[in-house]
């Protein structure tokens, strides 16, 4: 942890990958495995301060590794926490549009429906 505190945007992408791809093959974790290392993820970055970068970057891991394992409303959860802290830190706009347009895709429910928001509204998409 103390040596990534001190390595350049570039060097801690490469680094941080190490949760989301494989360092063999260079391709994406999926399923079970992307949801066990997004929760090793979160685990270890979540005692960093709330406005930390990677702590964030850890909240995006965990959503997507739940996601693929097909916990969706799990997955739901965490970019609405994500979200919340975004615009609580006063996050940019054009970030926080980005998380907005990835809770679509977590709102699914089995009937094929998309929740809108919590009085019930639901879209149909035509299939």
């Amino acid at each position: 942890e103390a040596e990534e505190n001190n390595l350049g945007n570039e060097a801690l992408s490469e680094r941080f990958a190490r949760w989301y791809t494989c360092s063999l093959c260079e391709q994406g974790h999926h399923g079970v495995v992307a949801c066990a290392l997004g929760w090793a993820c979160w685990k270890t970055f979540v005692g960093r301060p709330e406005a930390d970068m990677l702590r964030s970057w850890a909240m995006t891991v965990l959503g997507g590794g739940l996601s693929d394992g097909k916990h969706d409303e799990d997955a739901l959860s965490v970019y609405e926490a994500q979200l919340s802290m975004m615009r609580r830190l006063g996050a940019q706009e054009g970030i926080i549009l980005v998380v907005q347009a990835t809770l679509p895709a977590h709102m699914r429910n089995s009937d094929n429906t998309i929740k809108l928001c919590g009085c019930g509204l639901v879209y149909t998409p035509d299939v």
